[in-house]
């Protein structure tokens, strides 16, 4: 899988986990040059609170674009050190 923002790629991996129509990337397959972290955050009732990254690419900024959590609930475990994309990063294979 890719993600893919004003074609750069941010993030490529063959280990993404699916989680509510999701894929995961593992933090390992991130190019972190296009992420900087924000102070947005959100809760989900079973995965916890989820901490946001934007995505900067050519001077461009698209804010709040990725999130990850940092200590998820015990069912959302497995997506420990792994980040989502959407705002319009492209997700496919």
């Amino acid at each position: 899988m890719k993600a893919i923002w004003k074609d750069a790629v941010i993030a490529e991996s063959n280990e993404t986990i699916v989680v509510e129509g999701n894929h995961y990337f593992p933090l390992k397959d991130v190019n972190n040059m296009f992420l900087s972290k924000t102070n947005t955050r959100t809760t989900c009732p079973w995965k916890g609170e989820a901490y946001y990254y934007s995505i900067t690419v050519a001077g461009e900024t698209l804010k709040d674009a990725g999130w990850y959590y940092p200590e998820p609930k015990d069912k959302a475990k497995n997506i420990a050190n792994y980040v989502a994309f959407w705002k319009g990063v492209s997700v496919n294979s």
